[in-house]
């Protein structure tokens, strides 16, 4: 059994990015919503999709299409739903989660989480 590793840039990117693909393509279909109510309804529709994924099975639909898990990064455990809102929250605002140090988001350092593969 291998050792859980933290996930690399590229895998964290392509999870996102898979995520809000998915929330476009669901939108896509709402042709008579303006611009501006679809961006912002993506947008919501993105918050819940990683944060109710990732509170029922450790990830958003992206990070588990990679193989990617949401976890404690003091116990390696499940995290708290909370601290997921949060997470999520973070997330949506962009700059946490792409400004890193030491491998690790902004979003994750707050929440005390992890990527893991």
């Amino acid at each position: 059994m291998r050792t859980p590793e933290k996930a690399s840039f590229g895998r964290r990117f392509a999870a996102i990015t898979i995520d809000w693909l998915l929330c476009s393509a669901v939108l896509g279909s709402f042709r008579h919503l303006s611009f501006e109510s679809v961006q912002g309804l993506r947008l919501a529709l993105f918050f819940a999709e990683i944060s109710i994924f990732t509170i029922l099975i450790q990830g958003s639909a992206g990070q588990r299409i990679l193989g990617l898990r949401v976890v404690d990064s003091e116990t390696g455990g499940a995290v708290s739903v909370p601290r997921i809102l949060v997470r999520s929250l973070l997330i949506c605002l962009i700059l946490p989660a792409i400004f890193t140090h030491e491998g690790r988001g902004y979003h994750e350092q707050f929440t005390r989480t992890t990527v893991l593969r």
